[in-house]
């Protein structure tokens, strides 16, 4: 890839991300889809790839947020435990 297409691709990429991060959604989605673009025309084949292992990265997101969810609910119960627990003892004097 030549030096002006790796600059194009790495700044309008970094630029999207700032943007999405900053809360400019709309523009950050277009600065990084133009990287993403020009990224796909230089590189067909693996665009063809990563469109072909879109199910698996999908399932594997789902399987994270899944996990992330259970772990959340654990802390919250034993949070709740715990504020029981405290609520007795200042209850008791």
């Amino acid at each position: 890839m030549e030096n002006w297409k790796m600059a194009l691709v790495i700044g309008s990429i970094g630029t999207g991300v700032a943007l999405l991060l900053s809360g400019r959604r709309a523009v950050g989605l277009v600065a990084a889809g133009i990287g993403a673009a020009v990224l796909a025309a230089e590189y067909p084949e693996k665009l063809d790839e990563i469109r072909e292992r879109i199910p698996e990265y999908a399932d594997r997101g789902m399987r994270i947020l899944e996990d992330l969810s259970e772990a959340g609910e654990k802390v919250s119960d034993l949070l709740e435990r715990r504020g029981r627990a405290a609520l007795k003892q200042v209850r008791s004097y």
